[in-house]
C-alpha cells in the first residue's frame, strides 16, 4: 500500500537517508516550471489541495539518481 507524505514530511524523510534540505527547498523543487513539470513528482491531493508525493517513490528516486552518479564514476572502485 502506497504512503502519501506531504511537503513538511518530505523534509523528515530525506534526512532518514541523509539528504538535508530545508522546506524552502523542497517547495521550490515542488513548485511547476514553466511546462508545468516538477522537479520532484508532487500531486495536488484532490481532498485537501496539498501537494503529496509517495514516500517510496521519493526514496527510489534518490536511489536510481546515485546508482547513475556511480555508474559514471571514474573510479573503478565504487563500480559494482
Amino acid at each position: 500500500m502506497k504512503q502519501f507524505i506531504t511537503i513538511d514530511e518530505t523534509i523528515d524523510t530525506l534526512a532518514e537517508i541523509g539528504i538535508q534540505l530545508n522546506l524552502s527547498q523542497i517547495k521550490r523543487a515542488a513548485e511547476p516550471d514553466v511546462n508545468g513539470c516538477r522537479k520532484i513528482p508532487f500531486f495536488k491531493d484532490p481532498i485537501d489541495g496539498r501537494l503529496k508525493i509517495d514516500k517510496a517513490t521519493l526514496i527510489s528516486m534518490y536511489q536510481v539518481l546515485h546508482s547513475e552518479a556511480l555508474e559514471h564514476c571514474q573510479f573503478t572502485i565504487y563500480r559494482s
